[in-house]
C-alpha cells in the first residue's frame, strides 16, 4: 500500500490516548546538526504504557521517555526544551551518546484541549492533505504552510517556535511503469517518498499492479513537464520502455531544477544519450547533473536487486547536507 508519513503512528497514538483520557506527551527534535541520531522533525508520542515513533534511539531516547512518563505522572503541563550534545567531553547537556552531533528536544505534554488538533493532523496525514502545525510555549496549534519556505522552521530563543509541514517532504517520480519500476516502488514505500509513477502505455500490467505508488497516471511523454512539479525536493528516475522515449523525456527535464535526475540503462546507452543531447545543444553542466547508469555498483541483475541499488543511491543523495539543511 502507498506509504504514509512515518509520523502517522505518533499522531494516531496521541489521538487515541487523548480520546480515552490517557495522558500523553509529544517528544520532538526541533533542531539537529552534525552526527545527530535524531534529525529535525523526528518525534514520539509517549504514554505510561506505550510509545510510537523515535527521536533517535539509544540511551538518550530511553532517558527522554522516562522523563516524559515522570512528568505525565506528576501532571506537569509546562513544555520542556533542552539541548542534547552527543560528546562525552561536553560540559553540560550530555546525552550519553558519543556520535558528536547535537539536537534540541522538546517535551510537550498534550491535553484534551489538543484532541481536535491532533485528530486533524492525523486525518491530514492519512489523506496526504496539505497543512502544517506549530509548537511553542503556548502549546500545539494548526497553522498554514504559507509563510515558511522550508519543510521545517525553528526560531530559537525565549519566544521559541517550531513549525512543520504535514506529509512527505520528498517527491519521487518514476517515468516508466515496468518491472523495475514496480520493484523500486515496493522498496520506496518504506522510505518516506511521495511516489508518482507515469507511463504512456495503455495496457501495462505492472502499472496496474503497482499498489505502492501514491499516484499512477497514464500520460503522453510529449509534455512531461506538466506532470512533474518544480520542487527542490523532487527526485526523478527515468526508466521508460526504450532509448527514444528516454531521450524525449530528458530533453524536457534537463533544464528543470530538481534534487535528483537519473536514467536507468547501461554505460553504453548513457554515453549515447549524452552524445545525442550534447549535439542537441544541452550544456555540459546540465549533462553532468544527469545521473547514470543509476544505482550503487553491486552487480545487480534482477528487478529487485536493481531496485535496492537505486534506492541506496537515492538515500545517499537525500542524506547529503546542502546549504546547512539535511
Amino acid at each position: 500500500m502507498p506509504a504514509h508519513s512515518r509520523d502517522l503512528p505518533v499522531w494516531t497514538l496521541a489521538a487515541a490516548s487523548l480520546g480515552a483520557g490517557v495522558p500523553v506527551a509529544l517528544l520532538c527534535v526541533v533542531r539537529s546538526e552534525g552526527s545527530s541520531p535524531g534529525r529535525q522533525g523526528f518525534k514520539m508520542a509517549v504514554t505510561a504504557n506505550a510509545i510510537a515513533g523515535s527521536i533517535g534511539g539509544g540511551i538518550m531516547e530511553h532517558k527522554w521517555v522516562e522523563l516524559a512518563r515522570q512528568r505525565l505522572l506528576n501532571a506537569e503541563v509546562t513544555p520542556l526544551l533542552r539541548p542534547q550534545i552527543h560528546r562525552r567531553e561536553a560540559p553540560a547537556d550530555r546525552s550519553g551518546m558519543m556520535c558528536s552531533g547535537e539536537q534540541e528536544v522538546l517535551l510537550l505534554p498534550l491535553t484534551t484541549l489538543d484532541l481536535f488538533t491532533v485528530m486533524a493532523i492525523e486525518q491530514a496525514l492519512q489523506t496526504h492533505s496539505p497543512g502544517a502545525f506549530e509548537l511553542s510555549a503556548a502549546g500545539l496549534r494548526q497553522t498554514s504552510p504559507a509563510g515558511f519556505s522550508g519543510f521545517y522552521d525553528y526560531a530559537p530563543g525565549p519566544s521559541w517556535r517550531y513549525r512543520e509541514r504535514l506529509g512527505l517532504r520528498d517527491q519521487l517520480t518514476l517515468v516508466g511503469g515496468g518491472h523495475v519500476s514496480l520493484a523500486l516502488s515496493r522498496v520506496l514505500a518504506q522510505l518516506d517518498f511521495e511516489l508518482t509513477v507515469l507511463d504512456d502505455r495503455a495496457d501495462l500490467p505492472t502499472l496496474d499492479a503497482n499498489i505502492y505508488a501514491h499516484h499512477r497516471r497514464r500520460i503522453s511523454y510529449d509534455n512531461i513537464l506538466v506532470e512533474i512539479p518544480e520542487n527542490p525536493h523532487q527526485y526523478v528516475v527515468v526508466m521508460t520502455v526504450g532509448y527514444r522515449s528516454d531521450a524525449l523525456v530528458l530533453r524536457q527535464l534537463l533544464g528543470r531544477p530538481c534534487r535528483y535526475l537519473g536514467v536507468m540503462g547501461s554505460a553504453a546507452k548513457l554515453a549515447e544519450l549524452r552524445r545525442v543531447l550534447r549535439e542537441a545543444g544541452f550544456a555540459e553542466e546540465a549533462l553532468e547533473r544527469l545521473r547514470g547508469p543509476i544505482g550503487v555498483a553491486i552487480n545487480s541483475r534482477t528487478p529487485e536487486e536493481i531496485a535496492i541499488s537505486v534506492a541506496a543511491e537515492l538515500i545517499g543523495v537525500r542524506n547529503l547536507m546542502v546549504n546547512g539543511e539535511w
